[in-house]
């Protein structure tokens, strides 16, 4: 439930927040700003959320954690108002929007926190009204940079904030003690909605127990597989009785009765009646070797399989165990983008890996990297990119949900995969690209040689300007 319009009046007559002096603009996730001010009260930290069913403003007692990569509009607050004084801080009637005005050098900036569930937002402007840049850039509302925002012009109509009928508010009774700063500051995180300890421990436990339940189903399939592999020894002592009996075997058999010369028992080996006893003891030695050199792969598999449960399953464990709602809900945000769990998984990822606009490209340098990639790294929806008629890198670009690759990213992909293939020297060449779920491994061919389908094309001409770009986007191991 978001704060009404009494209740931040109060808010604001608690905090007296004229005077104080802005230190610090801290992000830690895409809806929650927090303000580290200093005035006669010494140092607080004035907490805006924007998340729906949690929008408010208020004293926030906890320690908010800053984000693992530089955001935007906090990046520009810091710019602007930070040392900067605030001369006004209040309420527009009862339409639960709060404006701040700061004063900076000879500068004055208008911060206005629009807390509507629906239309969450905040704004910073000039004097006149002039939007410099928006925490949620809205284009459809005009809320963008060189935009128009002066809600005072709406006193006229009693700053209706699109409310069909007016209701009566009041206060809430919160439990506990001290001020109403510090009583709203633990009913949130308590059990205020959205960011609350209880709701953001339940989205955890569904986000993990999820993908721990299909690891732990893809593990069960990968340990049979195993076992099947396991005994592939016997697929080599059938072609080697195949052989011993081979004058036994006439064209058109089914079945081969013999004896087991390792064990001394009789054996039933099945046949195809369309192939000699040699190329029967062939298909056998074929399997034996498929399946003995895949043993190694699938143990690995299984081994990384256990490890990262296991990582899933301690994560899970303290994200229950943590009490600090600001930190989790920054995790959920993020999905741990920038942690140090995170930059592990950079740092043991083969090849070479580029972060560039929040898109991650990885090309494999060599058979055994694109390999690698292929079994470990990429899944069904990334995308796969190969330079034509030219042995070179496999890239891939990782997906991201509910976005669709933008083609400056899609060109710098395609100007790795060239850079690192034999066709470098030409200076353009052709590519196809497909997704990774359209990709079939060759059948006997050499490791990571893969075919694949549904592919398009794209011509390449390499750009150093935009080379010297991604060297600069490389994730240092």
């Amino acid at each position: 439930m978001s704060l009404n319009w009494k209740e931040i009046n109060l808010i604001l007559e608690e905090l007296n927040l004229p005077g104080s002096q802005i230190q610090k603009v801290i992000q830690s996730a895409y809806d929650v700003m927090a303000f580290r001010l200093y005035g006669k009260e010494g140092a607080r930290m004035l907490l805006v959320s924007l998340s729906p069913g949690a929008c408010r403003i208020h004293e926030t007692f906890r320690s908010l954690p800053k984000s693992d990569k530089p955001l935007r509009f906090a990046e520009f607050l810091n710019s602007r108002i930070v040392n900067g004084w605030i001369e006004e801080a209040l309420q527009l009637g009862d339409n639960r929007i709060v404006r701040i005005t700061v004063r900076q050098g000879k500068k004055y900036y208008r911060l206005y926190a629009r807390l509507w569930s629906n239309a969450a937002n905040l704004i910073c402007t000039d004097e006149e009204g002039l939007i410099l840049d928006a925490m949620r850039r809205l284009p459809k509302r005009g809320e963008l940079t060189g935009g128009r925002y002066a809600p005072e012009e709406d006193a006229e109509t009693g700053f209706s904030d699109a409310r069909p009928v007016k209701r009566e508010y009041g206060i809430r009774e919160l439990e506990g003690e001290g001020s109403f700063n510090e009583k709203i500051d633990s009913f949130y995180a308590g059990q205020g909605g959205a960011l609350s300890l209880e709701a953001l421990r339940e989205q955890a436990r569904r986000n993990f127990e999820g993908s721990i339940g299909r690891l732990a189903a893809s593990l069960e399939r990968l340990r049979e597989k195993e076992q099947e592999f396991s005994a592939a020894d016997t697929l080599r002592v059938s072609g080697d009785i195949i052989l011993a009996n081979i004058s036994a075997v006439k064209n058109g058999d089914e079945w081969l009765e013999a004896d087991n010369f390792y064990t001394g028992e009789k054996i039933r080996l099945k046949l195809d009646p369309k192939k000699s006893a040699a190329a029967q003891a062939e298909t056998y030695y074929e399997q034996y070797r498929k399946q003995k050199s895949g043993l190694e792969d699938l143990r690995r598999e299984i081994e990384t399989g256990e490890k990262e449960k296991a990582r899933l399953e301690e994560t899970l464990s303290r994200l229950m165990e943590e009490e600090n709602p600001f930190a989790l809900h920054k995790f959920l945000k993020t999905g741990g983008v920038g942690t140090s769990a995170a930059r592990e998984q950079d740092r043991k990822r083969p090849g070479l890996s580029f972060r560039r606009r929040d898109w991650l490209i990885i090309v494999g340098r060599d058979a055994a990297e694109n390999d690698e990639l292929l079994r470990r790294h990429v899944k069904g929806n990334d995308l796969w990119l190969h330079v034509r008629d030219f042995p070179g890198s496999y890239v891939f670009i990782k997906q991201r949900s509910g976005k669709t690759v933008p083609l400056d990213i899609l060109l710098d992909a395609g100007n790795l995969a060239l850079f690192y293939s034999k066709g470098r020297n030409n200076g353009e060449g052709d590519l196809f690209y497909t997704q990774v779920k359209y990709l079939r491994r060759a059948r006997g061919g050499p490791k990571g040689l893969v075919i694949p389908t549904q592919e398009k094309n794209l011509h390449i001409k390499t750009v150093e300007a935009r080379l010297r770009e991604l060297e600069q986007c490389r994730v240092e191991k």
